[in-house]
C-alpha cells in the first residue's frame, strides 16, 4: 500500500513538472510584446501551437521545437495592408517578398475593381490587358479567385472587397448611364453573392471610369447590401483635390443612408492649393463619428500617388473601356477637345496632371510594350520634349502606343500633412501597391517606392525618427484597428487563441530604402515573420513557406 501510494505521488509530481514544462511549436523569448491594443509593451514570452497563439507571459519552464531569442526586439501582430494591389503579383510570385519584409501578413485587395465576378467578356478583357505578368483566368467569382490563390500557395493571408466598378461592368459594361431597375437588382444580387463568398464589403474608386459614372443612389443601393451582410463601404473619393470636401460629404451620406461603416481610401489633400483642407477634413470626419457613424480612413506614407494616365484625361473619353478610349484618341477632333480639357481647370472631374502642378512632377513608371520600356522613370515633360510635342499630346500618344493606361506617379501632397495624418487615431495604412520581388519580371517596370517601404517608413521615419505618434499606437493602427473595422475573426491582436500572425522587428533599424529612382529595394529591420503559426521570415530571410489563407468577411456563409 505504501509502495503504491508513493508511486502515485511520484506520478502526480511528474505530471505537475510536465505542466510547467509544456512543449510548444514556437517560443519567442524575452521580446517586448506590443499586443495591438495600444497599451505599452511589456517584456514577455510568446508561445505558438499549431496555427494559433498558445500563451503569453513568463514561460521560463516551457520548451519548443523552434525557440527564437527576441531580446531587445518588438513582438507584434502581423500588419494589415488595407490597400493592396497584390492580386496579380501573387499569381506570379506567392512569396510576397516586399511586404513580408515589412511585416505584412494580410493583403486586402479590391479598390474599385476586384478579380470577380467576371462574365465571359470580362474574362477575355482580363487576358488581353495583361502586361508583364501572364496568367490563366481560371475563376469566375471573387471567392473562386481567392481560393485559387490559396491553392497556388502564398506567404501572406489574402482578403478582398468587391469592386463596385466590377459589378457595374458585369451588368452595364463601360456605359456612362444609370442602371435600369432590372440591372440594379442584378447588381445588388452580385453584391449579396460576393458577401456570401467572403468579401469584406463594397469598394469604389470614383475618379476613374467606370466608377465615375455611378451616381450616389446607385452606390447607396449597393452599399446597403454590403452593410446588411456586416461589411464595410470603402472608397477612393470622387475628388481628393479641388472638390475634396463635397466628395467626403458624399461618403458620409452613403454611410448614413446605407447604414454601413465607411472608410476613405488613401486620404490625401492633392494639389498645393488643397493642402490647407486637412483641418476641415478632420473636423468633418470627427463630427460624423460623434454622430455615431463609423467613418475611418487609411493612407500611405508618401507625398506622391501612383496610378495611370487615365487620371490625367476626362472620363468621357474613356467611356466604353480601353479600346474605345484608344479609338477616340485617334480622332483629331477628339484629341483637340481632350487637349483643351487637360489644360483648362478641370470641372466635374479630377485631373492629377493639373493637381501635380507640372508635367515635370509626373513620372512614367510602367509600360506594357517592350518598345516603350526605355522611357521608364522619365517625366512626362521629358518624354514630350524628346518627341517635340506638348505633354498633353505625349500622354495621348502613350496610351495609344502602349495599349494601356501607362503606370504613372504624380507628386501631389505635402509631407507636413502626411506627418499629421499619421497621428490620427482613426487612420490605418495601405501601400496601394502590389507585393513584389526585386527580381525577374518585376524589374521590367518601376513601382512606386511604397511597394517596398510603406510600413517600414511609418515605423522608421514617422515613429522613431520624427515621433509623430507612439510605436504602440502605430502598431494598433496596423493591426487590431483595421481588423476590428473589417470584423475579422481572431486576427489583429496577440491573444491566446488568435491566429499566430506574428512579427519580430528591430525598432532601432527598421527603415525603408526604396526611392523613386531606385524603387526595387527591400526594407530593413524585420527579423522574423510567422503567418498562421508557420515561419515565413527567419532572421530576415524568406523561408519559402506558403501558409497564407483566405480571410473571409462577416457575411461568409461558411460561418453558418
Amino acid at each position: 500500500m505504501i509502495r503504491a501510494r508513493t508511486a502515485a505521488l511520484a506520478a502526480l509530481a511528474a505530471l505537475a513538472a510536465c505542466a510547467g514544462q509544456e512543449r510548444y511549436d514556437v517560443l519567442l523569448r524575452g521580446g517586448t510584446v506590443i499586443d495591438g491594443s495600444g497599451r505599452p509593451g511589456t517584456r514577455a514570452d510568446l508561445a505558438v501551437s499549431g496555427d494559433s497563439i498558445a500563451a503569453i507571459g513568463d514561460l521560463a519552464g516551457a520548451s519548443a521545437r523552434t525557440v527564437v531569442d527576441a531580446s531587445g526586439l518588438v513582438v507584434a501582430p502581423g500588419f494589415i495592408n488595407m490597400l493592396s494591389w497584390a492580386n496579380e503579383s501573387l499569381l506570379q510570385d506567392g512569396r510576397s517578398l516586399s511586404d513580408i519584409l515589412q511585416g505584412v501578413t494580410l493583403e486586402v485587395m479590391g479598390e474599385g475593381s476586384s478579380m470577380g465576378p467576371l462574365n465571359p467578356a470580362m474574362k477575355q478583357e482580363l487576358r488581353e490587358q495583361q502586361g508583364d505578368i501572364k496568367y490563366d483566368v481560371a475563376w469566375t467569382t471573387l471567392g473562386e479567385y481567392l481560393d485559387h490563390l490559396e491553392r497556388r500557395g502564398i506567404a501572406t493571408n489574402v482578403a478582398s472587397f468587391l469592386g463596385a466598378g466590377t459589378v457595374r461592368v458585369h451588368e452595364l459594361g463601360y456605359a456612362n448611364r444609370a442602371p435600369t431597375p432590372a440591372e440594379l437588382e442584378r447588381m445588388r444580387a452580385l453584391v449579396r453573392q460576393g458577401m456570401a463568398e467572403g468579401a469584406l464589403g463594397l469598394a469604389s474608386s470614383l475618379i476613374y471610369a467606370p466608377d465615375f459614372f455611378a451616381q450616389t443612389p446607385e452606390l447607396v443601393a449597393l452599399a446597403t447590401e454590403a452593410g446588411q451582410a456586416g461589411g464595410l463601404y470603402i472608397s477612393h473619393l470622387r475628388s481628393e483635390g479641388n472638390d475634396l470636401l463635397p466628395a467626403l460629404d458624399e461618403l458620409v451620406d452613403i454611410a448614413r443612408e446605407a447604414a454601413v461603416p465607411a472608410e476613405i481610401y488613401h486620404l490625401k489633400m492633392a494639389g498645393e492649393a488643397n493642402w490647407p483642407k486637412l483641418d476641415s477634413v478632420v473636423a468633418r470626419v470627427e463630427r460624423a463619428r460623434a454622430d455615431g457613424l463609423r467613418i475611418t480612413a487609411d493612407m500611405y506614407t508618401y507625398t506622391a500617388g501612383a496610378t495611370g494616365l487615365d487620371a490625367a484625361m476626362p472620363p468621357w473619353v474613356q467611356e466604353g473601356g480601353l479600346e474605345e478610349w484608344r479609338k477616340r484618341l485617334g480622332d483629331p477632333a477628339v484629341r483637340t477637345r481632350v487637349r483643351r480639357e487637360m489644360r483648362a481647370p478641370a470641372v466635374g472631374w479630377e485631373s492629377l496632371l493639373q493637381l501635380a502642378g507640372s508635367p515635370e512632377r509626373v513620372l512614367l513608371v510602367a509600360f506594357k510594350q517592350d518598345s516603350l520600356k526605355y522611357l521608364t522613370g522619365l517625366s512626362l515633360a521629358e518624354v514630350a520634349r524628346r518627341r517635340g510635342i506638348s505633354p498633353e499630346e505625349a500622354a495621348m500618344d502613350l496610351v495609344v502606343l502602349d495599349d494601356s493606361r501607362v503606370g504613372t506617379v504624380y507628386f501631389l501632397m505635402s509631407d507636413q500633412n502626411v506627418r499629421r495624418q499619421v497621428a490620427l487615431p482613426w487612420m490605418s495604412f495601405g501601400s496601394d501597391a502590389a507585393s513584389l520581388a526585386a527580381e525577374g519580371v518585376f524589374l521590367k517596370s518601376n513601382p512606386h517606392p511604397r511597394a517596398y517601404g510603406n510600413f517600414a517608413r511609418l515605423l522608421g521615419k514617422y515613429v522613431r525618427d520624427e515621433r509623430a505618434t507612439s510605436l504602440e499606437d502605430a502598431i494598433r493602427r496596423l493591426t487590431s484597428f483595421p481588423a476590428g473595422n473589417l470584423r475579422l475573426q481572431r486576427r489583429g491582436s496577440l491573444r491566446p487563441g488568435y491566429f499566430a500572425d506574428v512579427v519580430v522587428c528591430d525598432p532601432a533599424t527598421i527603415a525603408d530604402r526604396a526611392t523613386y529612382e531606385r524603387p526595387h529595394a527591400y526594407a530593413t529591420g524585420m527579423r522574423q515573420v510567422f503567418v498562421n503559426g508557420t515561419q515565413v521570415l527567419r532572421d530576415g530571410q524568406h523561408t519559402g513557406a506558403a501558409p497564407g489563407r483566405v480571410v473571409r468577411g462577416p457575411g461568409w456563409t461558411g460561418w453558418k
